[in-house]
């Protein structure tokens, strides 16, 4: 199976990571627009993997420029439940790491929930050193319910 940049979609590879986004959290979701969106912004890259047609792996680099450097984030992660054991994930993020290191990411940023135990194994595997910092969010619209 190959890594692909999602650079155009149909419903049903939305279907497909609507789905892997409710494996993530219930309270996530991949609509339409937000798909559309993240698709046509040049900052937003999009990696899935495919099994027979269908999206069974995904994740997103986003890259950003502050006054101090190019930084990238890696967001939404997540290897379809059945598909899991099969180093997807793995792959799918050395793959982000390559693709930020080509394009000038100086510092690579990344959250998973510490009850992700396999994945937070696998990131720090992979050299993402865990923090002592206060992470902060602000929700200012919720766009799944």
């Amino acid at each position: 199976m190959k890594i692909e940049e999602l650079e155009t979609y149909c419903e049903k590879d939305r279907v497909d990571l609507d789905a892997l986004m409710h494996e993530l959290s219930t309270n996530s979701g991949c609509d339409g627009d937000t798909l559309h969106n993240a698709i046509n912004d040049q900052g937003c890259h999009i990696y899935v993997i495919r099994d027979e047609g269908r999206i069974v792996a995904s994740g997103c680099l986003c890259v950003a420029h502050s006054t101090e450097m190019r930084l990238g984030f890696v967001e939404s992660i997540c290897v379809c439940s059945t598909m899991r054991g099969q180093r997807l994930g793995r792959h799918l993020i050395e793959h982000i790491i390559s693709e930020a290191r080509l394009m000038g990411v100086q510092k690579l940023h990344l959250t998973s929930h510490p009850s992700r135990i396999a994945a937070n194994k696998l990131y720090q595997s992979l050299g993402f050193e865990l923090r002592d910092t206060n992470d902060y969010r602000m929700v200012l619209q919720h766009l799944f319910k």
